[in-house]
């Protein structure tokens, strides 16, 4: 059977910072039926997530996010050979009923109650390098949701502090940690708008073009 990338505008995007035409190449390597062309596939979804954020190659742990992300967006359903350990799915959707929380109001509002949730599953993680990699992801999350409601307050040394609270000093970064930019967040908005835009342009002209030619006498 013959496989095609399909186009769904209506299905939520997993992480909204790659766009819609990564997570639609995402199932497209996930349908494939050989795992060696679903890993090939996988590398060049790789590459092209790597160059929407150019600025961030210099980040020791780059590319292993990259790979991170890329199993998050498939909801782990990409069987590939992973370069890389990737993040566990338990730990990024840990079940709500391991936290000790009763009032069902998040403590920080603009982070909401699934970055609580994240939070107490790192904590609980045995395995240090798993946990201080779970732990920049929750950071990750943090900074961005930050920079959505309030861009003048979103600084790493606020991301620092509130992770230190809502865990009860048992998870930490170092201070000088740097997570995504509110310029590095512009950035890959207006990218991918400006991609958007591109794909919506091109559209519209080649159903201008389809509609010209129907017009034409036989």
């Amino acid at each position: 059977m013959k496989n095609t990338i399909t186009f769904n505008p209506k299905r939520e995007l997993v992480l909204p910072e790659y766009g819609r035409n990564i997570q639609n190449l995402v199932e497209y390597a996930v349908s494939l039926e050989d795992r060696e062309e679903r890993t090939k596939c996988a590398a060049t979804i790789i590459r092209i997530m790597g160059t929407m954020f150019p600025y961030l190659r210099d980040r020791e742990d780059f590319k292993h996010k990259l790979w991170d992300h890329l199993a998050i967006i498939s909801d782990f359903k990409l069987d590939i050979d992973y370069p890389f350990e990737i993040v566990a799915k338990d730990k990024i959707h840990p079940k709500p009923a391991k936290l000790p929380y009763s009032n069902g109001k998040a403590h920080f509002m603009q982070y909401g109650k699934n970055i609580e949730r994240l939070i107490e599953a790192a904590i609980a993680v045995e395995d240090e390098a798993k946990k201080q990699r779970l732990t920049e992801l929750i950071c990750y999350y943090m900074k961005k949701s930050l920079i959505e409601r309030n861009k003048e307050n979103a600084t790493d040394k606020r991301v620092i502090d509130d992770l230190r609270i809502l865990s009860k000093s048992q998870l930490s970064v170092s201070q000088d940690a740097s997570f995504v930019s509110v310029e590095e967040f512009r950035k890959a908005r207006f990218q991918r708008a400006d991609s958007q835009s591109k794909n919506n342009k091109n559209k519209k002209n080649k159903k201008n073009k389809k509609n010209k030619l129907s017009r034409k006498p036989s």
